[in-house]
């Protein structure tokens, strides 16, 4: 009898471990480096680097661990992300990888009694917690993509930004992650105060919610200042949607969604105003989710 924490202990750490290590090291840190980053010691990283920890071949080929082990490598190497928020992001991929899946198929195969039996479920994939963590990591995600895209702060209005993302099934502000206390231009780079955390955006996530209440599927968004060539670099690809800046939010955006469809907006869409007595012209970029809508960021730069 093998539990599917064994598959994970056994298979997929050593070989997700050597990679993250592998990339690391790519990113000029030292062994002694990884090995506090990795929490293990410099031999187990020395045995990494020579090959001497065997890898599992499926995990290696996995497109979802090679870009969460590029993303983790990129956040710790340049310091955007601490120890603790990439065990996070580990664990929710782990997760993800045990409900029918990478780690799920591989411990079938140690047990095969198991596919006789109808399948097995570990941990229960649409749990609140796990969605929880899921859009935090989300978030931290596009975090990253705006905090590394030169230019980024140049776009941060007076008011300050934030980059949001709700829960698949939201209903309210405290149903959407972002940025505590906003993203601000403090000399020309963008600061990120905090971790993610669910109900501290008002205005943004009021405007994302006001979006799916229209009809729209998106769940990432994000507010940067108004510029008409700014805006003129996205019409050729997105959608660009006009609202009144001085109107009841909700009605007013509903009114201006009247006639978007999932079609026009699959891509991303952009809703904007133009301002208003003490408004301060915004545009909000809604994509996907929050990688999806910070990379957005970059048609802008």
């Amino acid at each position: 009898m093998r539990f599917i924490e064994e598959i994970v202990v056994e298979q997929f750490l050593p070989t997700f471990r050597s990679m993250l290590a592998e990339e690391l090291r790519e990113r000029g840190l030292t062994q002694s480096e990884v090995a506090d980053i990795l929490g293990i010691s410099q031999s187990a990283v020395s045995k990494y680097a020579h090959g001497e920890v065997a890898r599992d071949e499926r995990v290696l080929g996995d497109e979802r661990v090679e870009e969460s082990v590029t993303d983790l490598a990129d956040g710790l190497a340049s310091g955007d992300m601490r120890p603790v928020g990439a065990l996070i992001e580990c664990e929710v991929l782990i997760r993800r990888l045990e409900r029918g899946d990478l780690l799920a198929d591989l411990h079938q195969e140690a047990m095969p009694a198991l596919a006789a039996n109808g399948g097995f479920a570990i941990h229960d994939p649409e749990g609140d917690l796990r969605s929880a963590e899921q859009v935090r990591a989300s978030v931290r995600r596009g975090l990253r993509t705006v905090g590394n895209t030169s230019g980024f702060a140049g776009l941060i209005p007076n008011v300050g930004s934030n980059l949001v993302e709700c829960l698949p099934e939201a209903r309210g502000i405290d149903d959407v992650a972002g940025v505590p206390g906003r993203i601000f231009d403090v000399k020309g780079r963008a600061t990120i105060p905090g971790e993610p955390e669910f109900g501290v955006s008002e205005h943004v996530a009021t405007v994302l919610l006001a979006v799916r209440a229209s009809g729209l599927s998106v769940r990432g968004a994000l507010d940067v200042r108004y510029d008409p060539e700014l805006l003129a670099r996205l019409e050729p690809q997105y959608e660009t949607i006009e609202f009144d800046a001085e109107g009841d939010l909700e009605p007013t955006i509903a009114e201006a969604l009247a006639d978007a469809t999932e079609a026009d907006t699959a891509e991303g869409c952009v809703l904007y105003q133009t301002g208003g007595f003490g408004i301060e012209p915004i545009m909000y970029l809604l994509a996907a989710d929050a990688p999806s809508t910070a990379r957005l960021v970059r048609e802008l730069v």
